[in-house]
């Protein structure tokens, strides 16, 4: 027996469930296709930083698009999803780096997106445990957190009760009109979605890679930090494409919890803590916050994620008309998340972006002329 949907959408990480929340409210039959908790993998695993990026313009807008749609959703979000408008800092170490900040400052008021430069007396009075001699931050103050497996089921349930179905199984072949289980289940759609992260086995022509990351989470330290802490390094970290590394990034939790990251690695397959890598995470923190080695730490884990040639997601139609990828979000796929999804359903519906879809396209996938490692 097969069953048809107007949409099958292929994982339900946080960018799967908002594709189905995105289209159900538009009055879409979709059918969600989950083999593990909805909300797992590298949902699960990320920090749920709400964040605009200024890699690229296209990354800039995207992010930018994404966060005044999570704004947007406040009002409903349940308190379970945590979320909290805490800030970002992007701390410069030194004088050079202040050059970089005062030129983020510009892309951000280019792009009408708030921001404030601080001097070094002004971010020892907003985050007073970090080390002296820090030359100054960024405040993006707009920017907030969010616990994201909370998100994810959210936007799934809210997606169910607007009648999408969510169906558990494994999914062993997708394209052209169908997707079949591992039981023997066909499902029919000409429009199937494949948001599985980096779990793209079954498509050989599809050149995502892996990019592993660690985070360590503490016991309970209520008001020890007050912003998103990340060094600006961390860009020089998230642009290297061939050696591992760690950046300066921590989260406060509503929980008085905090989160320690962050870390890279490549050519990585084994989701294993890798102790070396841990401890090198750690001292660059304790670098930039030397009281942060007095706390309890009481897990550390592991994600990949699912990284791009250039950096940008795949958003939108592949080779085969009735595929759809969402997918290529590397780090920032908790903030992207509705973005994504809208402008996926702004595709299949018709309708006009309120952003320029034309540098997500999978079609760059055919214009690549190398593959991360």
């Amino acid at each position: 027996m097969t069953d048809a949907f107007d949409v099958v959408v292929v994982g339900a990480g946080i960018a799967g469930c908002a594709c189905a929340r995105e289209l159900t409210d538009a009055g879409v039959q979709v059918a969600v296709v989950e083999h593990d908790a909805p909300g797992g993998g590298a949902t699960a695993a990320g920090m749920g930083h709400i964040v605009v990026m200024d890699d690229s313009p296209a990354q800039l807008a995207l992010t930018h698009y994404a966060r005044s749609l999570w704004q947007k959703l406040t009002s409903e979000l349940p308190a379970s999803v945590e979320y909290e408008e805490r800030g970002t800092l992007w701390i410069a170490a030194d004088h050079e780096e202040m050059t970089q900040v005062h030129t983020k400052h510009a892309t951000c008021t280019g792009d009408g997106v708030r921001s404030e430069v601080l001097d070094a007396v002004a971010l020892s009075e907003a985050e007073p445990r970090l080390r002296t001699g820090l030359a100054g931050a960024l405040l993006v103050p707009d920017d907030a957190i969010l616990y994201p497996p909370a998100a994810a089921r959210y936007l799934l349930q809210a997606a169910q009760r607007a009648g999408a179905r969510l169906i558990r199984g494994t999914v062993t072949r997708a394209g052209n009109g169908a997707v079949t289980l591992s039981d023997g289940t066909m499902l029919a759609s000409d429009h199937i979605v494949i948001a599985t992260g980096v779990e793209v086995s079954m498509f050989p022509w599809i050149r995502l890679k892996k990019r592993k990351g660690h985070l360590v989470i503490t016991d309970r330290y209520p008001g020890f930090v007050r912003h998103q802490l990340v060094e600006l390094g961390y860009l020089k970290s998230a642009h290297a494409t061939t050696s591992d590394s760690v950046a300066f990034n921590v989260q406060p939790r509503m929980t008085g919890q905090l989160l320690i990251g962050s870390s890279r690695q490549y050519m990585q397959e084994d989701a294993t803590a890798d102790a070396g890598l841990v401890d090198r995470m750690l001292r660059r923190a304790y670098e930039y916050m030397p009281q942060l080695a007095s706390l309890s730490a009481t897990r550390v884990w592991t994600g990949f994620r699912a990284a791009t040639s250039d950096k940008l997601p795949w958003i939108g139609p592949t080779h085969d008309p009735t595929l759809y990828m969402l997918a290529g979000f590397e780090g920032l796929g908790i903030t992207m998340a509705p973005a994504a999804a809208r402008l996926l359903a702004d595709h299949l519906l018709a309708r006009q972006s309120a952003i320029d879809p034309g540098p997500y396209l999978p079609e760059r996938m055919a214009r690549a002329e190398t593959i991360l490692v």
